[in-house]
């Protein structure tokens, strides 16, 4: 399986369990196994390379069990379109978690034109406001 162009799992390192999925299917649904789970150890392959690996673990801490990543499909009614899906979602986690960081934010200061546009429109809206009050009047 091919994530991205930062590196290929061999489908060796996957794991997958199947199980009986809910929801529709009629007849069928009480019979095949079609729910999939699939398992990939990210602490232990070697197909990540080193690397990534640590940017991967922090990434997906809270996804992890003991270094292993778990993806559940049930939302077809057919296993083989549940493989592909928990497949793409596998890839998808992966190139999240291995993605470079961020480039950091450079803070950076309003303009002195913009501060005094600010201002100036404050003052225009609390013009408007004032006139609005206007005095009460015993007529």
């Amino acid at each position: 399986m091919v994530v991205g162009t930062r590196f290929v799992i061999p489908g060796a390192e996957l794991s997958e369990r199947f199980s009986r999925s809910s929801g529709p299917g009629g007849q069928g649904v009480n019979t095949t196994d079609s729910r999939v789970e699939l398992s990939f150890d990210v602490a232990g392959s070697a197909s990540v390379p080193e690397h990534l690996r640590a940017r991967m673990l922090d990434r997906l801490s809270s996804r992890l069990v003991d270094g292993v990543v778990t993806i559940t499909a049930s939302e077809h009614r057919s296993q083989l379109m549940n493989r592909e899906a928990a497949r793409a979602r596998l890839v998808t986690l992966l190139l999240d978690a291995s993605a470079p960081p961020a480039a950091e934010r450079r803070p950076t200061k309003p303009s002195r034109g913009s501060k005094e546009r600010r201002l100036a429109s404050k003052k225009r809206r609390g013009e408007v406001k004032k006139s609005r009050r206007g005095g009460y009047s015993d007529d």
